[in-house]
């Protein structure tokens, strides 16, 4: 997966509950790598931590971000993980719960910062992060989340793709994977037709990532614990609960979480929820689909009070 990451960019890994987290950061040139030293020498001042979570998904993984934060690598520390199940990560052989992915959060931020961070997510796991946020707000400082949502909101379910019996059915439900996210034609038909609201955005690139990605061994363990519908949960409460800094952006068109959806979790906490922006004609992951919209969005964000 380090072929898809920005130039200078480079692939390190640190021991979580459930096995090995990769995560993407820069180490060599264009980047400040020097400061990143003297910082951990105590010569400079260290620099805010920002933390980059992808979103779940056959193919996920932390190349989502990759138009995004090598903006951010001269004034933060950017960090890009996989999650366990994901990318480069380790993938155990189980059904995913929601307090696996509660905790697989928690442990990476714990590893790899002393201070609260900055967390950058998307769609279900921006969900999952501003879960985590109400729970224990210590470990964050501010949260930028795209589409966040639980898939089960205000008690209504986002709807699976698939019937409940043939997903859930033994050996069906890999069949099921291995059709349809193992290969390129699979891929990008998911992407053009769920994740992106303009096919002419989808670059070769972005569906070599993905299927790179979904590729990995033991990767439909996630993924279908994800479609089944085991990790799902309403937002709602959490967002209500939340006292950290957040703003929202949500792509115009997102398929199952629409913007009507954004504005209702939204209006619960005005007070923290303090940004809502819509980006124009972009679906789930508008900042892949216009990165330079997002990129500018998430700066203001940052350098906002």
């Amino acid at each position: 997966m380090l072929t898809f990451q920005p130039p200078g960019f480079g692939q390190k890994s640190v021991q979580a509950r459930l096995g090995k987290m990769a995560y993407y950061t820069p180490v060599a040139l264009p980047w400040p790598i020097a400061a990143d030293k003297a910082a951990a020498t105590k010569t400079a001042p260290k620099r805010p931590i920002v933390i980059f979570f992808h979103n779940f998904g056959g193919g996920a993984s932390a190349y989502e971000w990759s138009k995004v934060y090598a903006a951010l690598a001269i004034h933060y520390t950017v960090i890009a993980p996989d999650l366990i199940g994901w990318g480069a990560s380790a993938h155990p052989e189980r059904r995913y719960s929601i307090q696996d992915y509660l905790d697989n959060i928690e442990d990476f931020i714990e590893q790899v910062s002393t201070e609260p961070v900055i967390a950058i997510a998307s769609s279900f796991t921006a969900g999952l992060v501003a879960r985590l946020a109400a729970e224990k707000p210590a470990l964050f400082h501010k949260l930028f989340l795209t589409c966040p949502a639980g898939f089960r909101d205000f008690g209504k379910g986002a709807g699976r793709r698939l019937p409940e019996p043939i997903i859930n059915a033994p050996f069906l439900d890999k069949a099921i994977y291995t059709l349809g996210a193992m290969n390129e034609i699979a891929v990008r038909n998911f992407l053009e037709n769920f994740l992106f609201a303009q096919r002419d955005r989808l670059s070769n690139e972005t569906v070599a990532a993905y299927l790179a990605s979904a590729q990995q061994p033991n990767a439909e363990y996630a993924a279908l614990s994800f479609l089944r519908g085991d990790l799902y949960f309403d937002l709602a409460p959490y967002i209500e609960q939340l006292q950290t800094p957040t703003a929202m952006v949500w792509g115009e068109k997102a398929q199952f979480t629409p913007v009507a959806l954004g504005r209702q979790l939204a209006d619960l906490n005005p007070y923290r929820v303090e940004r809502f922006q819509v980006v124009s004609n972009t679906g789930v992951l508008p900042h892949l689909e216009q990165p330079g919209v997002v990129t500018a969005l998430l700066l203001d964000w940052l350098q906002a009070a």
